[in-house]
């Protein structure tokens, strides 16, 4: 598999937290996030901490990021993470920010985890509301975006990673555990066609 890296996905899964580790996860908690109704409006704005603790629904962004032979970028959060710690993903993508638009923040995301500048602006391919039954709730913008620069992801956010053919990763999602967000978004995007 070209552009891996070289940790296997088994490795590093436990490792202990670093400082400089510790004092993202700390930044992350503090970042302001706009509250949302199940209409998508904004009806506040608090910390990310906060609405994690409460369960308050916010916005995500969702980039399913392709390199150009149409392999799919798949990675193993780190342990450190606020949300689904350690386990894997085939979207980069995070938080939108308050006062942030969709758009902004999948471009923001993608370049940040994929740690590279100069992507075009990923591609909107739908919206939907995750909610997982047991109180937590995102609006979720699904993008597409093609990578073709080599990928340096941040330590902070990525344990492990590869680009795979989608039929391993559809192999792999009954193998790994993936994050329930993402399995609900890669569902809808199948069933799209």
């Amino acid at each position: 598999m070209s552009s891996a890296s070289s940790a296997s996905p088994s490795e590093g899964a436990e490792s202990s937290e670093a400082p400089e580790v510790s004092a993202h996860a700390a930044r992350s908690a503090e970042e302001m996030l706009d509250i949302v109704d199940a209409d998508d409006r904004v009806v506040a704005q608090v910390a990310r901490g906060e609405a994690y603790a409460r369960g308050l629904r916010h916005r995500c962004a969702f980039v399913l990021a392709r390199d150009p032979e149409r392999r799919v970028f798949v990675h193993r959060r780190t342990g450190t993470k606020l949300v689904f710690p350690g386990m894997y993903d085939m979207f980069v993508g995070g938080v939108v920010g308050a006062g942030e638009t969709y758009d902004e923040a999948a471009l923001r995301e993608a370049q940040e985890e994929l740690g590279v500048s100069g992507l075009p602006q990923p591609t909107p391919l739908f919206r939907f509301l995750y909610e997982d039954g047991a109180g937590r709730s995102w609006w979720s913008a699904v993008y597409e975006v093609v990578c073709d620069r080599p990928v340096n992801p941040q330590a902070e956010e990525v344990a492990w990673h590869a680009f795979l053919p989608q039929e391993e990763l559809d192999r792999r999602i009954g193998t790994w555990s993936f994050t329930p967000d993402s399995l609900a978004a890669w569902a809808r995007l199948r069933a799209r066609g």
